[in-house]
């Protein structure tokens, strides 16, 4: 380099450049004098008055470095005098050796080493590269850990700060860089590579998993540093439980045993660093709050209307114990002159009664008041208003535990998912809740201030504009948003683990993301269904009967919009298979929402919904239950005019229940005299009191447990709830008199046989529907001159008798049988009736 002037008050520079090949292209600096030397003992055996010698070395390694290092001279690599050289900035003045900027502007800190020869050949490495060492954790100050261990309080405050913590070999593998005036350690994808793992040091044990989620968890447990063994080893550091599934250890654990729930294994994966585990620390569940067990209300007692009030009390218990109140706590004036929130859930209160307590009915000396008879419209309404409530709260729970933590920033471990997938996962979620929630508050307003002439179609009418704007977007990529999510969970282990967190909690009701997610797509059809069932209990002359068409017009609207490829065109097959094979089918079951979700074969336990012994064949739907009994007798086959045979239809309908109505799945204990059973508890918005629809499951390839879990999940579905396993209550027969025995024998057969011919003969002689020849039979038999009936007396009943022949009366007035065999659903009948 030609000699300079030079222009800053500093000293000048006498580089000494010792065996280095520096090819300056550019340089501003001004040197007094440089030289090349192989004796560094000339020039560094004591300090120049006049000249500052800075000295570059190629070898850290080599003789000259430690004589030059022992006299406290100033040393750089060549690659720092390049880096300096490049950026037009000034030699770094430091008292220790700097090779190059590899780790310039980063501070790190120690922990869990236990050799001090390696601690202070790596801290020399760092100080070689422009690195800073600090003692003690200052997360302010700190920008990286480097780790041995994942224990320790530095690893644990480096957890909860976001620092990144990474091994060793991160600083080797840098140093190997250190020529490279390019390079910089502190770059991510450099970086990623050495992040210590979570389960460095761990050895796991998984506990109550099944097969498959076990080899899942020991196979992500190696890929992620750790190491497992069999439940019970010596060598196992934490042990992971399966708390839904486990009640208690099969073993005491040591002192230095980790006994954790699942959540520490995933959220430490989600983290990319070893959680802590007294957060997760695994607890024996104490017993559940459900276990008033039905069991206790025996119901043997010789008295038998005492034994339908204790099954009464027994199926209101089981609806009440985990029924939610769908209205917000109120302060109630006067304990005296009020009714609780309880009491404006029972069916037979009115809101108009709840603010006043003077127009009450007496039931007899020393009852309770008992208040007037509320209106299925406002039933339904309720309805409306519960199931709005609790898909508010879904839609809040999709947003709470998976899109704002998924879309926060400064996640620990860097962003788990791209905005792009987010978007596409979420789609206008945001939106559709926030309209949801006006519409919630607007029929929370509707109900607690109920009068016959509110109007819920104005609700939906005041918000169609909105629902327009928002389903649509989301429903018609509803297929795109599950292959996003299924696709970033095989690719990114910590969207799996993030997965299986929130997937677990309580407010997923064990759903998963994407389970959650098909909620808005069903939700419209639904409100549809519910607004047409109150349109039916309302009267004409009510100006909302109009409104209500208007607003199930404007949801047909916003279902219009979304793509018919959406519709999936083999469940409207077999809806279409449904009809034709049940007699009598509603036509109302064909929709383009619905979809058939299971069927299975039962036989009739009670009264309800048909006879004793009746072979009876559910529908599940995804939002209503078709029950349907074998026909006695198939009579022909249906030809339609174009000539085209119909298969006769098997089956008879007996009723189209929506899931709504279904308050508690029972599931019946397995005894001697009770096998394969379970029980449904229904009210329909026009009953009074609870009914039991009792059955026994036939096919032997049907599961019990995985039927009634099915048909929880679609109730819970229906009614927008996230806890289906809630709806299942385990029983003992006796407490709801069920039985399964002797349902095969001779008896019970010819039981069966005597009430279907009686019945026979109550049908034939039911005054709205027996055949004209059969009545004026039986009137000519008994003097009557017209063809007109006489006044039927009701002060005077007939009695049938359970054979196929009637005795024979000779008054008119007798005729008229009782109205116990008179049946809402009338059949008609061809079988001979013999008089006398």
């Amino acid at each position: 380099e030609e000699k300079k002037s030079q222009n800053c008050e500093k000293k000048s520079l006498n580089c000494k450049f010792l065996s280095c090949n520096c090819n300056f292209i550019t340089c501003n600096y001004e040197f007094i004098s440089h030289n090349s030397t192989d004796n560094v003992r000339d020039f560094g055996d004591g300090e120049n008055c006049e000249f500052e010698t800075v000295f570059v070395l190629k070898d850290f390694q080599a003789p000259e470095y430690s004589f030059l290092y022992k006299n406290d001279n100033r040393i750089l690599g060549p690659p720092a005098v390049m880096h300096c050289a490049s950026k037009g900035e000034p030699l770094p003045f430091s008292s220790r050796p700097l090779y190059s900027m590899t780790m310039l502007n980063l501070s790190l800190c120690f922990t869990g080493f236990r050799k001090k020869d390696e601690v202070v050949t790596l801290v020399n490495l760092v100080h070689h590269m422009g690195g800073i060492i600090r003692k003690d954790f200052d997360s302010t100050k700190v920008t990286h850990l480097i780790a041995r261990s994942t224990h320790g309080e530095k690893y644990r405050l480096a957890v909860c700060m976001g620092t990144p913590i990474l091994t060793p070999e991160w600083i080797h593998k840098a140093w190997e860089h250190r020529d490279d005036i390019n390079f910089h350690a502190g770059n991510e994808e450099f970086r990623t590579v050495f992040k210590v793992p979570p389960f460095q040091d761990c050895v796991l044990s998984f506990l109550g998993f099944s097969e498959e989620e076990r080899s899942n968890m020991e196979e992500r447990t190696q890929k992620h540093g750790g190491r497992f063994q069999a439940v019970g080893d010596e060598r196992c550091t934490h042990l992971v439980v399966e708390e839904n599934s486990i009640k208690e250890l099969p073993f005491t654990p040591s002192k230095r045993l980790y006994v954790v729930k699942q959540e520490w294994f995933w959220g430490s994966i989600q983290m990319d660093a070893r959680a802590g585990e007294t957060m997760y620390s695994y607890e024996k569940p104490e017993s559940p709050a459900m276990k008033k067990a039905v069991s206790l209300l025996s119901l043997k007692t010789p008295n038998s209307g005492r034994k339908r009030r204790r099954l009464r009390e027994t199926l209101a218990q089981l609806t009440k114990e985990t029924e939610i109140s769908p209205f917000p706590p109120r302060k109630r004036p006067s304990a005296e002159h009020s009714l609780s929130m309880g009491s404006l859930l029972d069916i037979s209160n009115t809101p108009d009664t709840c603010k006043s307590s003077g127009d009450f009915e007496l039931r007899g000396p020393g009852s309770t008041p008992a208040l007037p008879k509320q209106s299925a419209r406002w039933q339904v309404s309720k309805e409306l208003y519960q199931t709005e409530s609790n898909y508010v709260d879904i839609l809040a729970t999709v947003l709470q535990l998976f899109k704002y933590p998924l879309d926060k920033e400064g996640q620990v471990g860097g962003p788990i998912l791209a905005q792009e997938e987010l978007k596409t996962i979420f789609g206008s979620i945001p939106d559709i809740y926030e309209v949801h929630m006006r519409i919630k508050a607007d029929l929370e307003e509707l109900v607690m201030n109920w009068s016959e002439e509110r109007s819920v179609g104005d609700i939906i009418l005041k918000y169609s504009g909105e629902l327009v704007k928002a389903y649509p977007p989301f429903v018609n990529f509803f297929e795109m948003s599950k292959e996003t999510i299924v696709r970033c969970e095989r690719q990114k282990p910590r969207f799996h683990a993030f997965l299986k967190i929130n997937q677990a909690k309580p407010e997923c009701g064990r759903q998963t993301l994407a389970e959650l997610l098909i909620r808005p797509v069903q939700r419209l059809p639904s409100v549809a269904l519910l607004l047409n069932d109150i349109k039916k209990h309302t009267s004409d002359d009510n100006p909302d009967k109009v409104t209500l068409e208007k607003a199930i017009e404007s949801l047909k609207e916003v279902m219009t919009h979304i793509n018919e490829d959406k519709r999936k065109t083999e469940g409207q097959k077999q809806i279409f298979d449904v009809v034709y094979e049940v007699d009598g089918c509603p036509a109302n079951l064909l929709s383009s929402h619905r979809s058939l979700v299971h069927r299975v074969e039962t036989i009739a336990l009670g009264d309800k919904p048909c006879d004793r012994g009746e072979h009876v064949t559910l529908f599940l739907f995804n939002d209503c239950l078709e029950i349907a009994r074998k026909r006695h007798k198939v009579i022909t086959t249906f030809r339609s005019p174009l000539g085209q045979t119909r298969p006769p239809a098997h089956l008879k309908h007996i009723a189209l229940m929506p899931l709504s109505q279904i308050r508690r799945v029972l599931d019946i204990q397995d005894t001697e005299e009770c096998q394969n059973a379970f029980a449904l508890v229904v009210r329909p918005p026009t009953e009074q009191e609870n009914l039991l629809f009792s059955f026994q499951l036939t096919a032997e390839d049907t599961l019990k447990s995985a039927w009634l879990k099915t048909l929880c999940r679609q109730v819970a579905n229906t009614i927008c709830r996230a806890d289906a396993e809630d709806l299942i209550q385990s029983t003992d027969p006796d407490s709801v008199q069920v039985s399964t025995k002797d349902m095969d024998s001779t008896l019970s057969r010819a039981s069966r046989a005597i009430k279907k011919t009686s019945k026979k003969v109550t049908r034939a002689f039911s005054f709205t529907k027996t055949p004209k020849r059969v009545l004026q039979r039986a009137f000519l038999a008994n003097g009557t001159p017209d063809d007109k009936s006489p006044g039927l007396d009701g002060d005077h009943m007939g009695r049938t008798s359970s054979s196929s022949t009637l005795a024979a009366v000779h008054s008119p007035s007798m005729i008229n049988l009782s109205s116990a065999f008179e049946r809402k659903y009338h059949t008609f009948s061809r079988s001979t009736t013999h008089l006398f």
